[in-house]
C-alpha cells in the first residue's frame, strides 16, 4: 500500500513537471498579434532599393530565426522592394497593408517610412531610419516615447560624413582634390562633405546622379579626368546595390574610395567609417519580436547605434600604391589584408 502511494505521488510530480515545461514553452514561443490561434505572424518588409537577399535583410531574418520564428510555421515575411524608384514605394506599402500584416518594417531612406505612414496609421511600424531624424521630420514625438504607431532605430550620416572626409585627408595627406559621388538620397551628406573638404583646403569634384539607372561609368571617368586623388561615395541604397561595379570602376581609374559601410571594404574599397547596418537590422528584428508579443510602439524607445567602426583594406592600398599612415592603421577596428 505504501509503495502504491509512493508511485502515485511520483506520477503526480512527473505530471506537474510536464505541465510546467509545456507552459514555459508556450510562453517562450513567438505569438502573433493577429488574434487567430495558430496563424503565423505576418511581417511586411518595405525596401527602397535592396532585394531580400541583401546582407542587411538576411541579418534581419536570421535574428528572427534565432528568436524562434520559423518561416511558414510561425512567421510569414512579405517583402517588397522599389528597386531604387521611390515613386513605387506608396503603392508597395499599400499592397502590404492589404495583406493585413501585423507589423511593417520600413528600412532605409525617409521615403520608405513616409510611404508606410501614408498607408497605415494603425499597423505597428518598425523603422530603420537611415540618414534622417524621425523627430525633426515629424514622424515621431520623441526618441524616448515616440507615440503613435512607429518605433525602431535611426542613424544620421551628416556628422559621419564629416569624419569620412577628414579620414581621407589623413590617409592620403597629399590629396588636393576629392570626388564626391552623391544622389537624391544623400543630398544632405553632400553639402556636409563639400563644406568639410573646402575647409580642409580640398577641391571638390561633384558627381551627382539623378536618374536610375545611374551613369556610373561616366561619373567615375569624369572623376579620373578631373584629377581626383580620392573618391568619397556617400551613403545611398542605390550605390550600395551597385557597390561591386562601382569599386571595379574606382580601381580602374586609380581612385581610393571612402565609404560608409564595412561591406564596401570587403568588396574592395579602401576604407569605411560608420555603424554596422547588419547589427541595426538585427536589433530591428528584436523590436519586431517585442511588438508581436504585444508591446506598443508608442512605448518603445527609438534606438541609435553608439559604436562606429573604421575598416581598412590593405590589399586595396597596395594595389593603388598607397602607404597608409600608422595613425590610421592603429585606429582601425579591422584591417582587411
Amino acid at each position: 500500500m505504501i509503495r502504491l502511494l509512493e508511485r502515485r505521488a511520483a506520477l503526480r510530480v512527473v505530471v506537474v513537471l510536464l505541465a510546467a515545461v509545456v507552459a514555459a514553452a508556450a510562453l517562450a514561443a513567438p505569438t502573433a498579434t493577429s488574434g487567430q490561434s495558430g496563424k503565423p505572424a505576418q511581417v511586411g518588409v518595405l525596401s527602397s532599393t535592396l532585394p531580400r537577399t541583401a546582407v542587411f535583410y538576411r541579418a534581419f531574418e536570421q535574428r528572427l530565426a534565432e528568436l524562434g520564428y520559423a518561416e511558414g510555421r510561425t512567421v510569414a515575411i512579405h517583402f517588397r522592394t522599389a528597386e531604387g524608384r521611390p515613386e513605387r514605394l506608396p503603392g508597395l506599402a499599400e499592397e502590404l497593408v492589404r495583406l493585413k500584416v501585423d507589423v511593417l518594417v520600413a528600412g532605409g531612406p525617409e521615403a520608405t517610412l513616409s510611404a508606410a505612414r501614408q498607408a497605415s496609421s494603425e499597423i505597428p511600424i518598425v523603422m530603420v531610419a537611415i540618414d534622417y531624424d524621425p523627430v525633426a521630420r515629424g514622424h515621431v514625438s520623441a526618441l524616448g516615447r515616440p507615440g503613435g504607431n512607429i518605433t525602431g532605430l535611426f542613424i544620421r550620416q551628416i556628422e559621419l560624413t564629416r569624419k569620412r572626409v577628414e579620414l581621407v585627408k589623413e590617409a592620403i595627406p597629399g590629396a588636393r582634390r576629392v570626388a564626391v559621388l552623391w544622389d537624391g538620397f544623400s543630398a544632405d551628406q553632400f553639402r556636409e562633405a563639400e563644406s568639410t573638404a573646402r575647409a580642409m583646403g580640398l577641391e571638390v569634384a561633384s558627381l551627382e546622379q539623378r536618374r536610375v539607372p545611374y551613369e556610373l561609368d561616366r561619373a567615375l571617368k569624369a572623376a579620373g579626368s578631373k584629377g581626383a586623388d580620392a573618391l568619397v561615395i556617400l551613403a545611398s541604397p542605390v550605390f550600395f546595390a551597385e557597390r561591386t561595379r562601382l569599386l571595379r570602376l574606382a580601381l580602374a581609374h586609380r581612385l581610393p574610395a571612402m565609404t560608409a559601410q564595412r561591406e564596401w571594404v570587403e568588396a574592395g574599397a579602401l576604407m569605411s567609417y560608420g555603424a554596422n547596418y547588419s547589427e541595426m537590422f538585427r536589433r530591428a528584428a528584436d523590436v519586431v519580436d517585442r511588438v508581436l508579443r504585444g508591446a506598443r510602439p508608442a512605448d518603445l524607445p527609438i534606438e541609435q547605434p553608439t559604436r562606429f567602426e573604421l575598416v581598412v583594406n590593405l590589399g586595396t592600398a597596395r594595389s593603388l600604391g598607397l602607404e597608409l599612415p600608422g595613425s590610421v592603421l592603429v585606429r582601425a577596428d579591422e584591417v582587411v589584408k
